[in-house]
């Protein structure tokens, strides 16, 4: 990747201050990007942003990105647009449908339309491989796989994606699709509620474990590979990745839950574990990483395998206290008052 392409780059990160959004603005900025974050905070998550905010090249609009006058005037002078605002995951979007289709899905078509007029250059949309629901076979799910979404989540992302790749040639910008692998990772707006760290973290406290289709498959990537992935693409020849999808992760990090544990276990010792079949998300599916490794070059530095002592260590000794209540680490519960304008 080549940093200096970041000078003179003026980068709206829209949910910048979520679980992969606050480690992605660090590193624009450490490469000399200039940031403005648009983020509605309805996780009340802030704090993942505090220390950027004496930065002279960090900006904050906290905002509604679905409100039209706030995304045009946040959209202003901007260079590059990163897309990370969504309700993320099938939980907190079967509880929120109708939130999930304004934002996820509305909203995302609106700033499409709205990006052509601002002079943006480049547009990143941050997608899913749980787009592929149930994969079956032996073979990897490519980018040309079929799409089986298992849920409004997946549902959402790919009407986005079906959107661009439609208009991907008369839109004046350039836009990428990146479907990420289920994310883990430190992070300064940390989450327990993702399974790599879900799982180490109940482990590690001595908790006992309820584990549903303990073998199905996922691929897993590191939120800072993930940060690393986007600016690659921002970074990349727009012949490279314009109206192009890849799949982000690594071929070699994708686990089932039971091997999760069984990692997490090595760690530990014996701990409760309770293996349940008929969960109600039957996801099944492994991701070929290849096109992202070959076309631009992007590969992944960290690891399941690196995280989890790290993670059982820095639990162990009080540097993390996770709990299941409010939102400090997980995306749990939308404000009332924000749920009530989205289902009116």
């Amino acid at each position: 990747m080549q940093l200096e392409k970041f000078n003179n780059r003026n980068v709206l990160v829209i949910g910048g201050a979520g679980y992969i959004g606050s480690v992605l603005v660090g590193k624009l900025m450490q490469a000399g990007a200039k940031v403005r974050v648009l983020d509605h905070l309805i996780y009340d998550n802030g704090y993942s942003l505090q220390h950027y905010f004496d930065e002279p090249n960090f900006s904050f609009i906290n905002d509604d990105f679905c409100d039209g006058k706030v995304l045009n005037s946040a959209l202003d002078g901007m260079t590059d647009v990163v897309l990370l605002a969504s309700l993320v995951g099938d939980p907190i979007c079967k509880r929120y449908p109708e939130l999930a289709v304004k934002v996820n899905r509305d909203a995302t078509h609106h700033l499409i339309d709205s990006m052509a007029e601002k002079g943006t250059e480049r547009f990143t949309f941050a997608s899913t491989c749980s787009n592929y629901g149930i994969h079956e076979g032996d073979a990897l799910a490519t980018e040309t796989s079929d799409l089986n979404p298992q849920s409004i989540y997946a549902e959402t992302k790919i009407a986005v994606e079906t959107y661009i790749l439609e208009n991907a040639a008369k839109l004046p910008y350039s836009p990428t699709i990146l479907r990420f692998a289920t994310a883990y990772g430190f992070s300064p707006r940390m989450r327990f509620d993702l399974t790599v760290s879900h799982f180490a973290s109940e482990l590690a406290v001595g908790g006992s474990l309820d584990v549903y289709d303990p073998d199905t498959w996922r691929p897993y990537c590191h939120v800072r590979d993930l940060s690393k992935a986007i600016m690659t693409v921002l970074a990349e020849d727009k012949a490279n990745v314009s109206g192009e999808v890849f799949n982000v992760g690594d071929t070699g990090q994708q686990f089932t839950k039971r091997m999760i544990v069984d990692e997490a276990l090595k760690h530990i010792g014996e701990r409760e574990v309770s293996y349940v079949s008929g969960d109600t998300d039957p996801r099944n599916y492994r991701v070929s990483f290849d096109k992202v490794a070959k076309q631009i070059d992007f590969t992944c530095d960290y690891s399941v395998e690196r995280y989890v002592p790290s993670l059982i260590n820095a639990v162990q000794n009080g540097v993390f206290t996770p709990s299941r209540s409010g939102n400090r680490y997980g995306n749990y519960e939308i404000p009332e008052s924000i749920a009530k304008v989205a289902a009116g």
